[in-house]
């Protein structure tokens, strides 16, 4: 029993004296937790990622599909209209080519140029006669005038007009062909739209084809009220020029019919003989 306890003495003794190098582990519950979380975090970022990922590749997709037109769109819905042309007149005795060359650049001077030479100009009322008419005679032959001057503004201005929007009816022809092209072309580059968006801007190029139709239509149904509106203000002013003349020579041609049938009377012989 002493031999034991010597034993045991000696023993705690001995590990006295040799240093200890071992330590014990310490859990951290704490730190455990951060990292379960960190780590659900970044799983989710990955799953978000690869959804994202998906989400562009059908963005793409979906984008490449569109960019491509069907092949047959352009022989499907290509159609041919009328196009804008130059006006072509006689010019017998060379004063109707202002006219038409007003009407097919849009310049002012020609359009002036050709309403002198195509229309009967009206002649200045003499302004000794005139100061002896009356009120009312002034008056009637003043609008008359005021008419004709406005009748040569508003169709020398109809000529301007008509003739700008010929002239520039290439350059628009030349934009519709542009859009029509891009519109019917199969390179990707040129579509960014669905099919089905070609097909409405199609429609919406066969209006602008229809509507220029029509543009041209009533312009040649202005040119045709232009001329119905010369041939009455020639009218006007040959009733105008023939006032003038009746009103200059009234008095020398009723002299003259005085002066002859005093001459009828007085060479007749009123003879009781009959001779």
């Amino acid at each position: 029993m002493r031999l034991a306890r010597y034993c045991f003495l000696f023993f705690s003794l001995c590990l006295a004296t040799v240093p200890s190098y071992a330590q014990w582990a310490v859990f951290d519950a704490s730190n455990l937790a951060e990292a379960v979380k960190e780590f659900k975090q970044l799983q989710q970022v990955y799953t978000t990622a690869n959804q994202t990922r998906d989400q562009i590749i059908q963005a793409y997709n979906l984008a490449h599909y569109m960019s491509h037109m069907p092949q047959n769109l352009y022989q499907r819905y290509n159609a041919q209209f009328a196009l804008w042309t130059n006006l072509n007149a006689p010019n017998s005795y060379g004063n109707t080519g202002a006219w038409i060359t007003a009407l097919n650049t849009g310049i002012p001077q020609q359009s002036s140029a050709g309403y002198a030479a195509a229309v009967v100009q009206v002649n200045p009322y003499p302004s000794s006669s005139f100061g002896q008419l009356d009120a009312a005679t002034r008056a009637t032959i003043e609008n008359q005038y005021a008419t004709s001057d406005l009748a040569q503004g508003t169709t020398t201005g109809a000529m301007t007009t008509l003739g700008q929007i010929r002239l520039h009816s290439e350059s628009l022809n030349q934009q519709i062909s542009n859009l029509e092209a891009d519109s019917y072309s199969n390179d990707p580059t040129e579509q960014s739209e669905m099919a089905v968006l070609g097909k409405v801007n199609a429609a919406n190029l066969i209006q602008l084809h229809s509507q220029q139709d029509t543009n041209q239509l009533l312009s040649a149904g202005i040119q045709q009220q232009m001329v119905a509106q010369k041939q009455a203000i020639d009218a006007q002013d040959r009733t105008i020029n023939q006032a003038i003349y009746f009103q200059q020579n009234f008095p020398s041609t009723m002299q003259k019919i005085n002066n002859g049938v005093s001459q009828s009377i007085q060479s007749i012989s009123f003879s009781t003989g009959g001779h």
